[in-house]
């Protein structure tokens, strides 16, 4: 026991000291920012803009709900206007598997196009990137994972968000499926950044009460593990603070009032805002877990990360406190005349009090038992080769972690009786 607690202190401090120095070498690396148009009709203003680049033809990339719901009129109308030539993809599903992917190339290739309009969700912007991408770098997407591993420039992304939460409008990543290993694969290249992205709140009033809570918590968790982690700055500090004051002010409106554009577009703020912050700062174990939950039981990621949230946090606060306090008083549920670690408990009911206002589960029916270890491996190789979490988790506390997430019937199952418990200590000693 004593040389297993000793190996992972060891892991940790290497690790840590190794993620501070990459973290010193990332904030150098430039990472574009799209022009944002913000309000209702931007979304025709974007297109506006974007007939004038001079594009041969554009790619419209969404789901078939999007399509079917009218959405894309703005749009369209505007490309028509302004005379660009455009075509519709809308295919895409949540979690965009690799064979829709690559049907996407496909018909990008077909169709002679030169740029893509990102139109929809966190999937339909991560398949964008990842088409654009492969585009100009031919090669199976497996081995685009990762950082940097195109040659070559992605071809020109334009975007619009019909959610408030995943921030990919601003970000460097591309997050898809991998149906044959039941895992996500994540591309990173900051020239996947789009050129400009449209924040437009009359495209988000329909949202659906629950999607407007998993999205919504899933930029939340954006900024805070942006905000506590090993790579934050001056500049992802304070995109970070405004997202979490924003969705603390304007989520439960949003989500009891769905047609609020005043709310609405506060949110769409605060999504982009939590996006520039992580983008430079990066994730932690939160995502690193709820990445597999969602290549494993296809989980929407929003909804993983939400679940996750409260229980990582909790592991995390002894090393982040000062942090912790910090969110408190932007989320306005503490005063400066209160101590750090009572700041920083005030955050923590803060957060599961949120999560309880908008019915987020704490438990995901989905998950079992025997897949728990697998799942913390998984997360752990992925926080620990790319992330600068602010505590480090052994294999068996991640999957105490995961465990906590179990729902209830598989939970009791889980534990073993009194008497086994006593035979396992007396044992020990």
């Amino acid at each position: 026991m004593i040389s297993t607690l000793l190996n992972d202190s060891v892991k940790a401090t290497g690790l840590g000291a190794l993620m501070k120095g990459v973290g010193m070498v990332t904030r150098f690396i430039p990472i574009p920012q799209p022009t944002l148009l913000v309000g209702p009709g931007s979304s025709a203003r974007l297109g506006q803009a974007v007939a004038g680049f001079g594009h041969s033809k554009i790619l419209i990339v969404t789901d078939s709900i999007i399509a079917k719901l009218g959405l894309l009129k703005p749009l369209t109308d505007a490309l028509t206007a302004g005379g660009a030539q455009y075509v519709v993809f809308d295919a895409i599903t949540p979690d965009a598997p690799i064979p829709l992917i690559e049907k996407g190339i496909e018909f990008f290739k077909t169709h002679g196009c030169d740029a893509i309009v990102a139109f929809g969700g966190g999937s339909s912007m991560d398949a964008s990137k990842a088409i654009a991408l492969a585009v100009k770098n031919p090669k199976p997407l497996r081995q685009l994972a990762g950082y940097l591993k195109g040659l070559h420039n992605p071809v020109k992304i334009y975007a619009v968000p019909t959610t408030a939460g995943t921030g990919s409008e601003v970000t460097v990543a591309a997050v898809i499926s991998d149906p044959e290993r039941q895992s996500k694969l994540v591309i990173v290249d900051p020239r996947m950044v789009p050129k400009m992205a449209a924040l437009d709140p009359a495209l988000m009033t329909g949202l659906p009460p629950h999607i407007t809570a998993a999205t919504g918590i899933d930029a939340l968790t954006h900024a805070i593990e942006a905000f506590v982690g090993n790579w934050s700055t001056a500049y992802s500090d304070g995109m970070a603070l405004s997202a979490v004051g924003l969705i603390f002010e304007n989520l439960r409106l949003a989500y009891t009032q769905g047609d609020n554009l005043e709310a609405r577009e506060k949110m769409a703020l605060a999504s982009t805002y939590a996006g520039f912050a992580f983008t430079r700062a990066n994730v932690g174990y939160v995502h690193a877990i709820a990445h597999q939950f969602g290549g494993k039981y296809h989980t929407p990621h929003g909804l993983a990360n939400a679940i996750m949230l409260p229980i990582v946090l909790k592991y995390s606060s002894p090393a982040i406190t000062e942090r912790l306090a910090q969110l408190a008083l932007r989320a306005k549920v503490g005063t400066e005349d209160e101590d750090s670690e009572m700041l920083a408990q005030k955050f923590l009911d803060a957060v599961d009090q949120l999560n309880r206002d908008l019915k987020i589960p704490t438990y995901l029916e989905a998950l079992k038992e025997s897949d728990i270890p697998a799942l913390a491996k998984a997360a752990c190789h992925e926080a620990h080769t790319g992330y600068p979490v602010p505590r480090y988790m052994s294999q068996t506390v991640c999957e105490g972690i995961i465990r906590q997430a179990l729902p209830p019937s598989a939970a009791k199952a889980s534990k073993p009786a009194a008497g086994t418990r006593k035979k396992k200590a007396a044992a020990a000693a």
